[in-house]
């Protein structure tokens, strides 16, 4: 979905830079870094936050280290493009559901899943997302191995 441009500066790229190879950078470290005073940091975060440009800080987990061994993919055929919203409202509550774009191409949407393994994959497709009204169909892709996982750098620019 495109958004507002909103204005930032190259003290702010830097910030966003460092978060976004370490979130665990401490904004004392990041100061240090780019030469600010922790506060400068502090008080840039809290506006990049307001404005929405940052939203939420997540874990990266190693779900298979804690049984999760599946990671597919779903991309699901609409009855109706009237229904996006119902089914998106959903998918939300169904927990192993960690993405869901609205696309073009063959799919409405585009989902990925996390499972502990087939069983726990079909017990999801088949008795919670194909039971969702206004889903079609359904069509699945298994992961065997996620190559690149990785964040973009921020350009130097005066605008986003």
């Amino acid at each position: 979905m495109q958004g507002k441009k909103e204005n930032i500066d190259e003290t702010d790229r830097k910030i966003l830079n460092i978060l976004l190879k370490d979130a665990n950078t401490s904004y004392v470290d990041i100061a240090k870094r780019i030469h600010v005073s922790p506060g400068t940091v502090h008080v840039r975060m809290k506006r990049l936050v307001r404005i929405g440009l940052v939203k939420k800080a997540f874990l990266n987990v190693d779900y298979n280290k804690l049984g999760y061994d599946i990671c597919a993919f779903l991309g699901i055929h609409l009855e109706n493009s009237s229904f996006y919203s119902q089914v998106i409202d959903a998918l939300y509550h169904i927990p192993e559901v960690v993405n869901a774009h609205y696309t073009t191409g063959n799919y409405s949407i585009f989902v990925r899943i996390i499972c502990r393994d087939t069983e726990h994959l079909r017990e999801v497709l088949h008795e919670k997302i194909q039971e969702i009204d206004g889903v079609q169909r359904t069509e699945t892709f298994i992961s065997l191995e996620e190559s690149i996982h990785r964040t973009i750098s921020l350009e130097s620019r005066e605008e986003v």
